[in-house]
């Protein structure tokens, strides 16, 4: 995915952006650098980081092929980050299911700062 922009829509190259973290490069230093690389993570089909930046005490709830199976599943389109905070981001995923039909993810997410790196624990979704 070189000299791509990435898919989180920051405008950066993938390299130079989420790929970072998905690489294990560099810890995501915010919240919302979490989420885009989480977001680029699931267009990605990367279900290993999905897993690993998942508060561990959150973690029972998910499986890694239940995240792959949905990551796959679908067509990412695009991400609208619509508020955050330091530990919050609200946004909207942009899809294509299974069927081809145009969906949107809509999520309030909390995130944790622990030991130095960030962690999803939770969404409220509509």
């Amino acid at each position: 995915m070189e000299n791509k922009k990435c898919c989180c829509d920051t405008g950066l190259d993938f390299e130079n952006c989420c790929n970072l973290y998905l690489s294990g490069k560099q810890k995501a230093p915010s919240a919302l650098a979490l989420m885009r690389s989480r977001y680029s993570a699931y267009a990605m089909h990367n279900a290993d980081y999905l897993f690993e930046t998942t508060y561990i005490s959150e973690r029972k709830y998910y499986s890694k092929a239940e995240i792959l199976r949905w990551a796959v599943s679908n067509k990412w389109q695009q991400l609208e980050i619509l508020s955050f905070t330091d530990n919050t981001v609200e946004f909207k995923a942009y899809f294509l299911d299974a069927a081809n039909k145009p969906q949107v993810h809509y999520e309030f997410s909390t995130f944790k700062c622990e030991n130095g790196a960030w962690f999803y624990v939770d969404g409220k979704f509509e």
